[in-house]
């Protein structure tokens, strides 16, 4: 079973900063991409980014192109968002996602993901 916990979440003002992590245990890692996905409040969840296994491959929406940055560091089994010129539209609870076959890279197809986190908040105040 392949657990995800992500951290790093909190308050933030418009134009900080924010770094998420997401650790991952039970299979291998480096085998599998890892998405970012969001979900704001009344609205529904949302394609934020992905990485594939070997890191040599990312995709992003496009609110968040030039802005935010996915990262893995296979050593730590670990996949980091790090997440510049916050905007209140930012605002949601953010999920990172393992993909569900080896080599794959399910972009923002949120069924070729086979497991979630529980998500951290992140709250940007105008």
């Amino acid at each position: 079973q392949v657990q995800l916990v992500e951290s790093g979440g909190g308050l933030v003002q418009t134009g900080d900063s924010l770094r998420l992590s997401c650790a991952a245990s039970g299979r291998t890692f480096r085998s599998y991409a890892m998405g970012w996905f969001r979900q704001a409040p009344g609205k529904e969840r949302e394609f934020v980014a992905c990485i594939s296994g070997t890191g040599g491959m990312t995709s992003y929406a496009d609110s968040v192109k030039g802005r935010f940055t996915i990262s893995r560091d296979n050593a730590k089994n670990t996949v980091y968002l790090q997440m510049n010129s916050l905007k209140p539209d930012d605002t949601a609870v953010y999920y990172c996602a393992a993909g569900s076959v080896p080599g794959s890279m399910p972009g923002s197809i949120e069924y070729m993901y086979a497991y979630w986190g529980q998500g951290t908040l992140v709250t940007v105040s105008s």
